[in-house]
């Protein structure tokens, strides 16, 4: 699904990606996490082709992501962004509506009749008290879910996620990560997320790839990357990493500084 090849990237002079090489296959959940500034949602940016590539290669079901046109890109890849939702005054459902807009034809309607779709995807996450109610008065939340449809409508292979849960409280950050992962499996979907969580990222992602001052520091399995030695080598602080009692994956714990 995704070959990237000594991709690399600068401003003015400093350089922000330094040969990067990976490979997601169909079907993945792949996270990418690091520290602040390690060039995680730059790397996002340059795979979803909203930056041009110009050193390195990325390819993305075996074309250069540059050969493809937004909307030709749009009807298979989506992403999803912190906060990616329109300036206020829309209502949920139009927001969600506005999911289809790569489908649309020339004259402004949808080439597919995506009623139904729409309905489904309300019922999905939940959102039929709110479909109505203009984003505005949606609380961080509710938001975020009503993005999450806005993305789902586009019916993409490929979704990609730019730390979709930073501004959210721990209960909304599971049931996104929840909702996201359903999906996934439901429609073998190929996901590629950045996220800042480390615990987050080992519950939900099949692989890691975590990012030190712009350079792959390890490709690999969660119980593979969750290693208290690099996780002290790259964010400068050693964890204690345990055994999540339910689904056996690797945790960290915080220790404070001495």
């Amino acid at each position: 699904m995704i070959q990237v090849e000594g991709l690399s990237r600068r401003f003015h002079d400093q350089s922000v990606l330094d040969q990067i090489s990976f490979e997601v296959a169909h079907g993945e959940f792949f996270g990418i996490i690091g520290p602040n500034g390690s060039g995680k949602s730059t790397l996002l940016r340059l795979l979803s082709g909203m930056d041009p590539v110009n050193d390195g290669r990325v390819l993305l079901k075996g074309k250069k992501v540059g050969s493809y046109s937004r909307k030709e890109l749009a009807k298979w890849l989506a992403v999803l962004q912190q906060d990616a939702l329109p300036p206020v005054g829309f209502t949920v459902r139009e927001v969600i509506e506005m999911g289809r807009f790569p489908f649309q034809s020339w004259l402004g309607g949808d080439l597919e009749n995506a009623e139904r779709l729409i309905e489904a995807i309300v019922a999905k996450l939940e959102l039929e008290a709110l479909v109505h109610r203009t984003i505005e008065r949606l609380s961080g939340g509710e938001r975020q879910r009503v993005a999450l449809a806005k993305v789902m409508a586009q019916q993409p292979s490929l979704l990609m996620l730019d730390e979709p849960t930073t501004f959210l409280d721990i209960g909304y950050q599971v049931q996104m990560m929840d909702y996201i992962r359903s999906w996934q499996q439901e429609a073998e979907l190929t996901v590629v997320a950045v996220l800042h969580d480390l615990n987050l990222a080992a519950q939900y992602c099949t692989r890691l790839m975590i990012i030190h001052e712009g350079r792959v520091a390890a490709i690999g399995t969660p119980e593979e990357i969750m290693k208290s030695d690099l996780i002290a080598h790259v964010y400068g602080t050693e964890p204690i990493v345990l055994k999540h009692p339910v689904t056996d994956v690797p945790q960290i714990l915080l220790q404070p500084g001495k």
